[in-house]
């Protein structure tokens, strides 16, 4: 069955119970149970779980999948290579310097053919993923498709970030195609690209996301369930040498089928994947005085025991309006017990220079950090009317409560830190009048 992916239709809502076909087996649902004696076309019952079975139902996550072949179908896993990817915390010296990266290199197909999973590179994170607490951030850069190829991650959930061309996304659950200024989470995917390829990921151990509470803001606004779009059931019946590569316990292994696994014929469930446009985030602000905690633009969370405090958010600043009175309006000085790790999707950063689309910045806990001296001396003397502010640029922010240590590819091997990023606030100077 030949797909336009540009005509591709999603079930639509974040959290939902959803059912879906494929339109060439009708009634492939079985009827009233999950695990009939036959199951209709001849498929096979088979429940991914993404809670545990004793979870609160409000909490609860699985999915009942109806597949030509049961995924235990597959020859041993064996250990691959990569040094890369990495979950070893301790192999790294601290660093709680400023810290920025120029654009990540994307390689050049001439030179060496990567996909998506070669294309991964870990750059910090903090916790482990057998105890399964913690989180790591890590680029993606590649300039070729998936081949009979799937990933799997068994430590948590990956959201991913494309920064730089668009992502045809092939899981269990049906197909998304995924732009830059969106974002998307999979679950067991293949990653098929037309042109080099960057973006960003955001690994969780603990939880799934799921979005932030709304408390005094409402019902409404941030980012609206009913704008994720999870993908309709779509299968493949086609025998070839195929590999699913699974991240387990930080690292790499590879599993030989003769199969393809993307053969799920019908799906129902609440875990599933999903894509969101950012461009649809509904931003609420300050219409008084004062820069608001950048906790506003949240788009997901994954919450951590402590209430109010997260593993990780997934925050952006995007295109607005700025209207607050009598306000030094960029984000203001500051020094965080959270981890701040930065990215530019597009355009250019409200409150610094030589913040590069494809780079990113990490200020961890408690190193300062706040607008360049040009961005400074600019908001103080600016006429404090309405304007827009971040038009055609797109920046956002994984914020972390854990301590995140940078790999030595990060520092090192990748060979893109700004050196002279601390120099952008070296020229603050006093404005301090003294008594009077």
């Amino acid at each position: 069955m030949t797909v336009d992916w540009e005509d591709l239709k999603y079930h639509c809502g974040f959290g939902n119970h959803f059912s879906s076909e494929d339109p060439r087996c009708p009634n492939s649902l079985p009827k009233n149970q999950n695990t009939p004696q036959i199951c209709p076309y001849g498929l096979y019952a088979e429940q991914l779980s993404g809670t545990a079975f004793t979870a609160p139902r409000e909490t609860n996550e699985r999915a009942w999948f109806y597949r030509i072949l049961p995924a235990v179908l597959h020859a041993p896993f064996s250990l691959i290579k990569s040094d890369l990817i990495t979950n070893q915390w301790d192999k790294s010296e601290p660093n709680p310097n400023q810290t920025r990266w120029k654009p990540f290199n994307i390689p050049a197909i001439e030179d060496e053919k990567k996909d998506f999973i070669d294309g991964l590179a870990t750059l910090c994170g903090a916790g482990d993923p057998c105890s399964r607490h913690g989180a790591s951030i890590s680029i993606y850069a590649c300039n070729s498709s998936m081949e009979n190829r799937a990933f799997c991650n068994a430590d948590g959930d990956f959201l991913i970030v494309p920064q730089h061309g668009a992502l045809r996304i092939t899981t269990e659950f049906g197909r998304m195609l995924v732009r830059p200024e969106e974002i998307c989470q999979g679950i067991r995917f293949s990653i098929a690209v037309d042109q080099p390829s960057r973006g960003y990921v955001l690994e969780v151990f603990d939880n799934h996301f799921c979005l932030p509470n709304l408390g005094p803001i409402g019902a409404n606004g941030l980012a609206n369930p009913r704008d994720f779009e999870t993908p309709m059931a779509w299968y493949e019946d086609r025998q070839c040498d195929f590999t699913v590569v699974q991240k387990y316990q930080g690292s790499l292994f590879e599993s030989k089928q003769d199969h393809s696994c993307f053969d799920v014929v019908a799906w129902h469930g609440d875990y599933a994947p999903y894509k969101y446009d950012l461009r649809k985030f509904v931003v609420v602000n300050s219409v008084s005085v004062d820069h608001l905690d950048p906790s506003i633009f949240t788009v997901l969370t994954c919450p951590s025991l402590k209430p109010g405090t997260a593993i990780a958010d997934f925050v952006i600043f995007p295109p607005r309006w700025s209207v607050q009175e009598h306000t030094f309006r960029p984000p203001y000085y500051h020094r965080n017990c959270m981890s701040e790790f930065m990215g530019l999707i597009t355009g250019k950063y409200e409150a610094k220079e030589g913040f590069q689309a494809g780079g990113a910045t990490l200020h961890s806990c408690m190193t300062p950090h706040g607008p360049d001296s040009d961005c400074f001396e600019k908001a103080i003397t600016d006429e404090l009317k309405p304007m827009r502010i971040a038009e055609g640029s797109l920046a956002f922010m994984f914020e972390s409560s854990l301590s995140l240590v940078l790999t030595n590819w990060s520092m090192k091997a990748c060979e893109r830190v700004d050196h002279d990023y601390f120099k952008c606030w070296s020229t603050l100077r006093k404005h301090f009048t003294g008594p009077k």
